[in-house]
């Protein structure tokens, strides 16, 4: 197994100036969800290069996919399959803030360490194995890999694995279960001034709402989420507002748990309309993301993994809130999403992770953890047993 593990880790010194350039690219590049066209291809044509089979455009636009299997084996369907996963979508203003750049260029890398065991296959190494690299747009927000998850693409996978950025090194975080909702109150516009009690004020309705919404938190449970901005109140102030509009999300640490205090939110919205006396559609994405359910074995080979590799995760005292399409392929491929501190006090999406993000300090840690997803990565092809229990 050392072996093995010397083979992929060499590999990826090997290719680390051409891992950081593409890294550094998208950085410069950064394009928002379903529009990751220069990262498509910037990333694609890398996998090209390094000798993988690549299907551009797989079921999604800028979705892509990555394979590369051991050549004496005869394909095989039941052949044991493991995923790394590539992310690659930025954030509106503020660029690459929660580091996708690094989630695409650690993909790449873990990618090229396992080929090169593959292909360095001793007999420790029992099932035909193959490499799929899954390249997933739009998680922030647009739930690529649920469309993805929908689409077949996850089908047949005995692992799937992706490391992320952030300010601390973490096996795992609270990914939370996550629902957007928009509403739209409609009311009728007269002078404010003149003739205010002929006009409906939907910005009534978006205030009532919001202070709603803010009252309900006291009677949510503590481990559950809710954000809310008014995305649109009014064009000015002399004149009722007719239409007004408001963006939410909706956080809780399970499905069902997630279900229920949606149907809460739901009923405030309502009220608030009712209460102005305006109309009002209240539409729900249709991609709303899982938690994650990290399975145990792998999480535990990729904790004494990067262990050998030198870094200690931290202990806090409370472990942060996000929340990923990730969780949806955990829960129908056994995953891990650990985290990695890129040296940065700065938080994700925000300004300071963007700039913390491009640094050559960023890029040894990328590198560091996709080692450690590599000979994770490894192992499962060795002894797929590892994930048919947890």
């Amino acid at each position: 197994m050392d072996e093995l593990y010397s083979f992929a880790c060499r590999a990826i010194d090997d290719w680390a100036p051409k891992l950081r350039d593409v890294s550094h690219e998208i950085w410069l590049h950064p394009e928002l969800v379903f529009e990751e066209h220069f990262a498509h291809d910037a990333l694609t044509k890398f996998l090209e290069d390094a000798g993988f089979d690549v299907e551009r455009h797989y079921t999604l636009q800028t979705a892509f996919r990555g394979r590369a299997r051991d050549k004496s084996s005869s394909t095989d369907a039941k052949s044991t399959k493991v995923a790394v996963i590539c992310e690659y979508d930025a954030l509106p203003d503020i660029g690459h803030a929660c580091g996708h750049n690094l989630i695409a260029e650690a993909g790449l890398a873990a990618a090229i360490g396992i080929k090169a065991a593959l292909e360095a296959k001793s007999t420790r190494i029992d099932a035909a194995g193959e490499l799929i690299v899954l390249g997933t747009p739009a998680e922030e927000g647009g739930g690529g890999k649920v469309k993805m998850i929908k689409a077949g693409c996850f089908d047949g996978l005995w692992a799937a694995m992706m490391v992320h950025p952030c300010p601390s090194d973490l096996p795992e975080a609270r990914v939370l279960s996550v629902v957007h909702l928009s509403v739209t109150y409609k009311g009728k516009a007269s002078h404010a001034a003149a003739f205010p009690w002929e006009g409906i004020n939907a910005l009534d309705a978006a205030v009532g709402a919001y202070t709603g919404l803010s009252m309900l938190r006291q009677q949510m449970k503590p481990t559950c989420r809710l954000h809310a901005i008014i995305t649109e109140g009014g064009v000015k102030p002399n004149i009722i507002p007719e239409v007004t509009k408001m963006s939410l999300y909706v956080r809780a640490p399970t499905d069902e748990e997630l279900s229920a205090l949606k149907e809460r939110v739901i009923q405030v919205l309502k009220s608030a309309g009712d209460a102005a006396g305006c109309s009002f559609e209240i539409d729900e994405d249709d991609s709303p993301y899982s938690n994650m359910c990290s399975h145990a074995n792998l999480l535990d080979l990729y904790v004494k993994n990067v262990s050998q590799l030198g870094i200690e995760f931290d202990r806090p005292s409370e472990l942060p809130c996000f929340s990923t399409d990730m969780g949806n392929v955990s829960h129908v491929v056994p995953s891990i999403h650990p985290w990695y501190s890129i040296g940065t006090d700065a938080l994700n999406h925000t300004k300071g992770f963007t700039a913390a993000a491009d640094t050559d300090y960023a890029h040894k840690q990328t590198l560091i953890a996709a080692k450690a997803m590599a000979m994770t990565a490894i192992q499962v092809l060795c002894n797929p047993d590892i994930v048919s229990t947890k």
